[in-house]
């Protein structure tokens, strides 16, 4: 079973999509997906349905759900047992991929490719080689990691609290990822291929400190220390205004150095959290 969720929902068995059409059938297999290969609790499926108002009627309702997801995977065996079958006690049933656990149920992906594992096993090969200063691999295999990313998680999927939770996450991953392949990028001086780039994330993600210091960085280093000073000010003036807080203290320090034209380094923190290097001459 082939996976996709950084963008589209897209589920495929045997080459065959087995993604329903209906809002919340959709909603139960995006959870699954999420989750393959681990037991969804069938308490997190009605969560994710109905919210704190679940209806007399939702295990039985969530059953519907279940039953009509098999259907969609029994039409995909079916069309693809020529070349799966292995005799008729090893064929593969509908409910041999969609399981009934005790207490919930189990998408078996079989092996198949997952979207998001292979972003994580991608941006982690990447993190490690940040750590160990392979710049150029981590740039390489953090750019190759977020080209799975087709648009939003799930954005084709009606959320519900379980799913925006894990929506959530998964941006805050991308995120992450898209942090440390730019700290990559500085670190092998390319600051004007960046600035575009910062210019869209920086007015995407208003707030985010770690995005502004890179496109502060890239400025300065760009001969543009005019331009890196007002991105600070404006960064700090939205801060202030929107969340009553000022800038951290890397930052500020980071602004400083660019106000004196004075380089020195600032450590580097582990990739969850990093403060950017000051500007070099």
């Amino acid at each position: 079973m082939d996976i996709e969720v950084l963008g589209a929902l897209a589920v495929q068995e045997n080459g065959i999509s087995i993604t329903p059409t209906a809002p919340k059938p959709r909603q139960v297999l995006a959870l699954l997906a999420l989750h393959a290969d681990r037991v969804v609790p069938v308490s997190a499926l009605i969560d994710e349905l109905w919210g704190a108002t679940p209806p007399r009627s939702a295990r039985t309702t969530l059953q519907t759900y279940v039953l009509q997801l098999r259907e969609l995977i029994a039409v995909a065996l079916e069309k693809g047992e020529g070349e799966q079958a292995m005799g008729e006690s090893g064929r593969r049933t509908a409910k041999d991929v969609l399981v009934t656990m005790p207490s919930g149920y189990m998408l078996v992906s079989g092996g198949g490719q997952s979207d998001v594992r292979t972003f994580e096993r991608l941006a982690g090969t990447g993190y490690r080689a940040m750590d160990a200063g392979d710049f150029p691999g981590a740039a390489r295999q953090l750019r190759e990691a977020l080209a799975l990313w087709s648009g939003t998680a799930l954005a084709d999927v009606q959320a519900g609290a379980q799913l925006e939770m894990e929506i959530r996450r998964l941006e805050e991953n991308r995120l992450c990822a898209l942090d440390q392949r730019i700290e990559a990028d500085l670190r092998l001086g390319r600051h004007r291929e960046l600035l575009a780039e910062l210019t869209v994330l920086v007015n995407r993600y208003r707030t985010h400190e770690n995005l502004h210091g890179q496109f502060m960085l890239a400025l300065y280093r760009s001969g543009r220390r005019g331009e890196a000073l007002e991105v600070y000010q404006r960064l700090r003036a939205t801060l202030v205004r929107d969340l009553g807080l000022e800038p951290s203290a890397g930052l500020q320090r980071l602004q400083r150095s660019i106000l004196m034209s004075h380089p020195e380094t600032v450590a580097v923190a582990p990739h969850a959290a990093r403060e950017r290097l000051v500007p070099t001459s």
